[in-house]
C-alpha cells in the first residue's frame, strides 16, 4: 500500500508495516499504564486528616496485606495528592488520541476515493436519507470519545492547579472524570478489537495505489546513488524524470531508456527492476523499515513485548 506524508503519496510499505505503527503506539500506552502502577500503588492509610494517624499503626503491614507496593511518605501529600488520578487519566487520554488517529485513517481509507477499507456491517449504519450510504459509526464515535477523554484531563488539571495543601472539598470533583474516562476506554476497546477482527482490506486496490503516484521515486534516486551519483544530483535528475512522466501521463517505469539516458547515462535496463514494489520494499532493509524481513522481525518482537506485559498484568491480578 502507499504510505503518505502530508497526506500525499510517499513510498510503498507493507500493510503490516502500516498497522504495526499503531501497535507501537498502543504498546507505549500499555507500558505507561504498567509504569504508572509503580507510582499509584502506594497505600495512604495512616495519613490521618493531614498530620498522620494518632494510633500506633503498622502502615507497612497494612500495605502488604492490601497488596500495595509500599506506603506514602508524607501525610500532607497523601491527603491532597491526586497525581495518581491525573497520570492514569492522562495515559487514557493518550490511548484515546491514538485510537482517534487510527479511526481517522480507517474513515479516510474507507471512502470511495481510497477504497482500501471495507466497513464491517456490524459496526456501520445506513443513511436516513441516502440508500447507498454506509457510515462508519463506530469509527466516528471512537474519534469523538477521544475528545471526551481529553476533556477529563483538562477538568482534572483545572481543578487541581490552584489548590493549597492539603485536603479541599474541590477534590471530590476529581472522581467523576476518573470514572468517566475509565468507563469510556473500557467501553471502546472491545469494540475496536471487534472492528479490526471483522475488517476486510482491499489488498488489490492497496497494491494498485502503491504502484501509482511515483511512490518509487526515492527508489529511483537510490538506484543512481548506488552508482556513485551524489544524492542531491540523483534527487534532481529523478525529479526531472517525474516531471517528464507527468507530462506524458505515465509512471516512471513507463519512460523509455532513451528518455532516461537524456537525464543520466548510468540508467540501464536494471533500472526497471528496481522500480517494482518488491524491490522498493527490499531497499528499506533497516531496523524499523518496511523490508519484509524487518517487518517480520518487528511483529515477532511486538508479540514478545505483549506477552511480557500480559505476564506483568496477570502477576497483579
Amino acid at each position: 500500500m502507499p504510505a503518505y506524508t502530508h497526506l500525499q503519496h510517499a513510498e510503498p510499505v507493507l500493510v503490516a508495516h502500516w498497522l504495526m505503527a499503531y501497535v507501537e503506539m498502543f504498546l507505549r500506552d500499555a507500558e505507561r499504564l504498567a509504569d504508572g502502577r509503580k507510582r499509584v500503588n502506594l497505600c495512604p492509610l495512616g495519613s490521618g486528616a493531614v498530620a498522620g494517624a494518632t494510633l500506633a499503626l503498622d502502615r507497612t503491614f497494612m500495605a502488604n496485606e492490601l497488596d500495595f507496593a509500599g506506603i506514602t511518605a508524607n501525610s500532607i501529600d497523601a491527603t491532597s495528592d491526586r497525581d495518581f488520578v491525573l497520570e492514569f487519566v492522562n495515559t487514557l487520554s493518550l490511548l484515546g488520541l491514538h485510537l482517534s488517529r487510527w479511526a481517522e485513517e480507517m474513515i479516510i481509507f474507507s471512502t470511495q476515493e481510497f477504497g482500501f477499507v471495507h466497513l464491517p456491517e456490524a459496526y456501520s449504519t445506513g443513511s436516513s436519507a441516502m440508500p447507498q450510504k454506509k457510515n462508519p459509526d463506530l469509527l466516528e464515535l471512537v474519534r469523538g470519545k477521544s475528545g471526551r477523554l481529553a476533556g477529563s484531563v483538562t477538568a482534572l488539571m483545572v481543578t487541581m492547579k490552584g489548590l493549597p495543601l492539603a485536603y479541599n472539598k474541590d477534590l471530590q470533583e476529581t472522581q467523576e472524570p476518573l470514572f468517566d474516562a475509565t468507563d469510556t476506554i473500557t467501553g471502546l476497546l472491545p469494540l475496536v478489537a471487534g472492528w479490526m477482527e471483522a475488517e476486510d482490506f482491499d489488498y488489490e486496490r492497496m497494491n494498485k495505489g502503491a504502484e501509482s503516484g511515483f511512490t518509487n521515486a526515492w527508489a529511483a534516486a537510490t538506484y543512481l546513488v548506488n552508482r556513485g551519483v551524489p544524492s542531491r544530483l540523483a534527487h534532481e535528475q529523478v525529479g526531472k524524470a517525474v516531471k517528464l512522466a507527468v507530462e506524458k501521463g505515465c509512471e516512471l517505469q513507463d519512460l523509455t531508456l532513451g528518455e532516461l539516458h537524456a537525464l543520466n547515462s548510468l540508467f540501464d535496463q536494471s533500472f526497471y527492476e528496481c522500480l517494482k514494489p518488491a524491490s522498493v520494499l527490499a531497499i528499506h532493509d533497516v531496523a524499523g523499515g518496511t523490508a519484509p524481513v524487518r517487518v517480520r522481525q518487528a511483529i515477532a518482537a511486538a508479540r514478545k513485548q505483549i506477552e511480557t506485559l500480559r505476564e506483568e498484568v496477570h502477576a497483579h491480578a
